[in-house]
């Protein structure tokens, strides 16, 4: 049986799309060329791979359960076929696209460039903002590494720590909070709150500790930066609940106070992932380790 390892790759692309349209544009190839391929593989499996249901089209049981297997072989094959080469930091041109909270770019992300300039003077950095909903564009290689407070659950996306915060309280200066000389979880609850969420989200884990004292807060806004909360703070007598790593600074330099958060909670966590496709890839390797240090030096306690 003669295999074409092309097939693979648009196998790969055709799970990965869920439309030959969008394989196509993945593998820069003609939609008419991927429907061949298309073909080709269905007859080489017996089986149909993507069926049309409605305008979209579905992937068969069969794609489902090969869709990991089919992705890790085409890395190896890869890893295989790709020539090793020595890094060449003076002589390194290219772009990585990070997308990391903004709160962790503001506080990790100009030690990181200035410990790229000084190795490697043809690296840019592109920072992205998070979007409102998960993307791929971890999985597709178009994002190198992000950086937040999330675990990923894929597969072949690897994460690890690299910092932990406590929570803390911040407010205005001279807000009725700074009067005494504690908070409680009561005082806490029942001021006003603005939240912290690129989703939209209102509730996150402290209402679920509020709850278990029989307490409620109440959030009247929800904004999509850390940046943006502290400006709501600023002027007026709402409160923000954040990492102290990333906030104490703003908070400084914008006046603001910040308190001890009343509540047991766990340490906000820092993660770094990146796709499993940049294990031994020397310049992301490079990279992950200057990111690793940049975000440990901010992120921990």
């Amino acid at each position: 049986m003669q295999l074409d390892l092309n097939l693979l790759a648009a196998l790969d692309a055709l799970l990965e799309e869920g439309s030959v349209a969008g394989a196509a544009a993945r593998l820069h190839v003609t939609a008419p060329a991927m429907s061949r391929s298309l073909g080709r593989i269905r007859r080489t499996t017996g089986d149909q791979i993507l069926v049309r249901t409605g305008r979209t089209m579905t992937p068969t049981p069969y794609a489902l359960a090969v869709r990991e297997q089919v992705h890790e072989l085409l890395q190896q094959v890869q890893g295989v076929l790709a020539p090793s080469r020595e890094l060449d930091l003076t002589t390194l041109e290219r772009t990585f696209t990070l997308r990391w909270h903004d709160s962790l770019v503001a506080l990790s992300g100009p030690a990181l460039l200035a410990a790229v300039r000084e190795r490697a003077p043809g690296v840019r950095l592109r920072f992205v903002a998070e979007a409102s909903v998960d993307t791929p564009e971890l999985r597709r290689g178009e994002v190198d590494l992000e950086a937040n407070a999330n675990h990923p659950g894929a597969r072949d996306v690897r994460a690890e720590q690299v910092g932990a915060s406590p929570l803390v309280v911040v407010v205005r200066q001279g807000h009725p909070l700074t009067r005494g000389s504690t908070v409680t979880a009561e005082q806490y609850a029942a001021a006003e709150h603005v939240t912290v969420s690129r989703r939209g989200n209102v509730g996150n884990a402290l209402d679920e500790v509020l709850a278990r004292l029989g307490l409620t807060r109440r959030v009247v806004a929800t904004v999509p930066t850390q940046a943006v909360a502290l400006e709501f703070v600023r002027g007026s007598d709402l409160l923000i609940s954040v990492p102290e790593a990333t906030a104490c600074a703003a908070a400084a330099d914008l006046g603001l106070a910040v308190l001890p958060l009343p509540l047991d909670l766990p340490l906000a966590p820092v993660y770094l992932s990146w796709h499993q496709r940049y294990d031994t890839d020397p310049a992301h390797r490079w990279l992950r380790g200057l990111a690793r240090s940049a975000l440990a030096l901010g992120g921990d306690t």
